[in-house]
C-alpha cells in the first residue's frame, strides 16, 4: 500500500494538531484541586454538558471503531450500525434510571457502589479484577492494535514502534492532568474527527457516484482471485439493511435487537469508562444532556466509517475484500481477510495533500481520546478499588501515584494482547469486540439493573448469579479461540454450540442465566435490612427534593452505618487526606512534585448529593422533551434502514 505524509503539508498539519492537543492539555492542567482523588478522578464534578457528551462520544469512538466499523462495513454492508443507533435509548437509561442511584450512593467507581448496596467486598475486588481484563481484551489492545494498523499502513512504519509512539504520545497528559484533560481534549478530538470524517466521506460518495452508485458498485465488488464454485467475495445480499435472516445471515435480526440493547445496557450504563464522564458532570440535568448530545452524535458512524469502508470496497475490491489466504497475507499480513484496512485504504488513496495530514490527525484523534479514557478510568478502579483494599493507610499523594504507575502497567500487558486480536474474528475487528462483550459483558449489565431495580437482592444472589453468567460466557469464549470459523468455502467442523449459536444469542441465554440465578439464590437466603438500602436503589435513593445530610465524599463513619462487614477497612473508602494537602519537602524538589502530582486546594468544598440531584424545573423540562426527540430520530434511522 502506499505511504503517505511524505509532503509537507501533510506533516504540518499534523504538527498542527499535536500542538492544539499539547495546549488544551497543558491548559487543563491549571484546574484547581488536579491534587486530590475526586479533582483526578472525577474532574472536580463541575463538568458541563457539551464536554460531558463531547467526551462520551470520543471515549467510545476510537481508532477500533475506524478500522473495526469500516471493515465490517466493507464485508457484510450497515448491519453492524445497529450497535451505534441504539445508545440513544441506553444513554438515556443512564442518565435516567442509573445515575441517579450512582450519584445518590455517592461512589468513585461501580465496584465500590456494589460493596455500597451489598456489603462484603467479594463482589467489588472481582468486578474490579473483571473491568480491567476486560479494558485489556476489548478496548486497550483493540485500540492500540487498530491504531498502529493506520499508522504501519500509512507510514510504513513497524507495528510495534507504532505502538510505543502511540502510548508515549497518549501518557503525558494522561497521568498528569487525569479526568479533567481527558474530556477536554476529549471535545477538541470530537470536533476534529467530524470535520475530517465529513471530508472524506465527501470525497468518496462524489467518487462513486453518491449513495445510488454506492448502493450499485458495491454489489458487484468481488476480488479477482476467489475460491471455485462458491459465493466467497461477493457482497451479502442484504448488506443495505440492518434486520436480516434468523438462520442463514451474519448478524441474525432478533439476536442483534437483544444484544445490542439489552447486552449493551453494561456497556453504557455500568462500565467505568462512560459511566465516569457522567458522574463528573455538575449536576444531574447536566449529564442527561451530555448523554442526549452523545446519543445525537452516534448516529453519525454510518456515514463517517460504515460508508467509506464500503466506498473502499468498491475502489479497492482484490485488497480490501481478498479471500484467497496467499493474497490477504500479501496485502496486509493477516491470511483471515484485510477488510481491516478499508479505512486507511480509502484515505491513502482519495485524500490530497494536506487533507491526508487531517486524516492522520483524525485516527490520531480517536486513538488518543480512547486511550486516555481508557487508561484513566482503569487507574480509577485499581486505585481506589483494589489498592485502598490492601493499603488502607495509603496517603491521597500515594493513591495518585499509584493510579500513575498502573497505567504503565497496563500498556505493557495490552501490548502482549495483539497478537490474539490480530488474528480474531476473520479479518474483522469489530466483530471480535462485540463476541467480547457479549460473553463477558452482559451478565455485568444484567448485575447492575437488577441491584438498581429489585431491593430484595441480596449479596449472595448478586456474586453467584454474575459467576454463572461468567462461567458459561468464558466457557464459549474458550471455545471460540480453540475452534476459529472455517476459511470461506470450508467445512463448518465446529461444535454446534459454536456453528450454530451465533454469539448475539448467545449473550442473550448469559442474561437469563444470571439472572435466574440472581433471582433464585437471593428468595433462598436472607435479604438486606430495608434500612440498609438508604439511597442504593432507584427505590430509595436520594432525590434533589429530599434532604439528606450526606456529600459525595462518604466518610468512614457512614460507612461503618451502613455495612459492619466494613469495619475492617476503616478509611479504606476516602483516602486519608482528601480534604488537607499534604506537606512535601521545599525547594525545586516540592516544585516538580507539585507539577507532576497536582496540589490540592485548600478552599475546595464537597460537593452535596442532594445538589447534584437537584434539577431545575425548566432545564429539566427541556432536557426531556430532547430525549423524546432523540428516540424519535432513532426508530426513524431504524424503519428507513431497516
Amino acid at each position: 500500500m502506499e505511504t503517505g505524509l511524505t509532503h509537507w503539508g501533510d506533516i504540518f498539519v499534523v504538527i498542527v494538531y499535536f500542538c492544539f492537543v499539547l495546549g488544551v492539555g497543558l491548559w487543563s492542567l491549571c484546574r484547581p484541586n488536579r491534587g486530590t482523588t475526586s479533582g483526578y478522578f472525577l474532574a472536580g464534578r463541575d463538568m458541563v454538558w457539551w464536554p460531558i457528551g463531547a467526551s462520551l462520544f470520543a471515549s467510545n469512538i476510537g481508532s477500533e471503531h475506524f478500522i473495526g466499523l469500516a471493515g465490517t462495513g466493507a464485508a457484510s454492508g450497515i448491519g453492524m450500525v445497529a450497535y451505534e443507533w441504539i445508545s440513544m435509548p441506553l444513554v438515556l437509561m443512564l442518565g435516567w434510571i442509573f445515575l441517579p442511584v450512582y450519584l445518590s450512593a455517592g461512589v468513585y467507581t461501580l465496584p465500590e457502589y456494589l460493596q455500597k448496596r451489598f456489603g462484603g467486598q467479594r463482589l467489588r475486588v472481582y468486578l474490579s479484577v473483571l473491568s480491567l481484563v476486560l479494558y485489556i481484551v476489548t478496548k486497550i489492545a483493540v485500540c492500540i492494535y487498530a491504531g498502529a494498523l493506520f499508522i504501519q499502513l500509512s507510514l510504513g512504519w513497524d507495528m510495534y514502534l507504532s505502538i510505543v509512539l502511540l502510548l508515549a504520545i497518549t501518557a503525558v497528559y494522561t497521568v498528569l492532568g487525569g479526568l479533567a484533560a481527558v474530556i477536554y481534549t476529549d471535545t477538541l478530538q470530537t470536533a476534529i474527527m467530524m470535520i475530517g470524517s465529513s471530508i472524506l466521506c465527501g470525497i468518496g460518495f462524489v467518487k462513486i457516484g453518491g449513495l445510488e452508485g454506492l448502493q450499485e458498485r458495491y454489489m458487484t465488488a468481488v476480488p479477482s482471485v476467489r475460491v471455485n464454485n462458491t459465493t466467497c467475495g461477493y457482497p451479502r445480499e442484504d448488506a443495505f439493511h440492518i434486520f436480516r435472516s434468523l438462520t442463514n445471515s451474519d448478524l441474525p435480526w432478533i439476536g442483534t435487537i437483544l444484544q445490542s440493547s439489552i447486552g449493551c445496557v453494561w456497556y453504557w450504563c455500568a462500565d467505568q469508562v462512560i459511566v465516569q464522564r457522567a458522574l463528573a458532570a455538575r449536576n444531574l440535568t447536566h449529564a442527561k444532556a451530555g448523554g442526549i448530545l452523545a446519543g445525537y452524535l452516534k448516529i453519525l458512524p454510518l456515514f463517517f466509517m460504515i460508508y467509506p469502508g464500503m466506498i473502499s470496497r468498491v475502489l479497492y475490491a482484490d485488497e480490501v475484500a481478498c479471500v484467497d489466504a496467499e493474497t490477504c497475507d500479501r496485502v496486509c499480513g493477516n491470511p483471515g481477510g484485510c477488510s481491516n484496512i478499508a479505512y486507511p485504504k480509502l484515505v491513502l488513496g482519495l485524500m490530497p495533500v494536506g487533507l491526508r495530514g487531517l486524516m492522520m490527525a483524525v485516527m490520531m484523534s480517536a486513538i488518543m481520546s480512547s486511550l486516555t479514557s481508557i487508561f484513566n478510568s482503569s487507574s480509577t478502579i485499581f486505585t481506589m478499588d483494589l489498592w485502598r483494599r490492601f493499603r488502607s493507610s495509603a496517603s491521597e499523594r500515594e493513591l495518585l501515584l499509584v493510579g500513575r504507575v498502573f497505567i504503565v502497567f497496563l500498556c505493557g500487558v495490552s501490548i502482549a494482547w495483539i497478537p490474539l486480536v490480530k488474528s480474531s474474528a476473520g479479518g474483522q475487528l469489530f466483530v471480535y469486540i462485540q463476541a467480547i462483550q457479549s460473553y463477558l459483558g452482559t451478565a455485568i449489565g444484567a448485575l447492575f439493573f437488577t441491584a438498581i431495580i429489585w431491593k430484595r437482592m441480596n449479596e449472595k444472589g448478586a456474586f453467584f448469579g454474575i459467576l454463572a453468567g461468567h462461567t458459561c460466557g468464558v466457557i464459549r469464549m474458550i471455545l471460540d479461540f480453540v475452534y476459529p470459523g472455517p476459511e470461506c468455502g470450508a467445512a463448518d467442523t465446529r461444535p454446534a454450540i459454536i456453528a450454530n449459536m451465533h454469539y448475539s444469542y448467545f449473550g442473550t441465554l448469559v442474561i437469563i442465566v444470571s439472572v435466574s440465578v440472581i433471582v433464585v439464590v437471593s428468595l433462598l437466603t436472607e435479604p438486606l435490612p430495608e434500612e440498609r438500602l438508604e439511597g442504593l436503589t432507584w427505590w430509595t435513593k436520594v432525590s434533589g427534593s429530599r434532604p439528606k445530610d450526606t456529600t459525595l465524599e462518604l466518610t468512614e463513619k457512614n460507612l461503618e452505618e451502613k455495612d459492619a462487614d466494613t469495619q475492617t477497612m476503616k478509611s479504606s473508602d476516602v483516602p486519608a487526606s482528601e480534604d488537607r494537602p499534604e506537606k512535601v519537602g521545599g525547594g525545586l524538589c516540592k516544585r516538580w512534585v507539585d507539577l507532576i502530582m497536582g496540589r490540592a486546594d485548600e478552599h475546595a468544598v464537597n460537593v452535596n448529593v442532594q445538589t447534584q440531584l437537584a434539577e431545575d424545573p425548566k432545564w429539566q423540562k427541556v432536557v426531556n422533551i430532547n430525549a423524546v426527540i432523540g428516540m424519535c430520530v432513532m426508530m426513524f434511522m431504524y424503519g428507513y434502514f431497516g
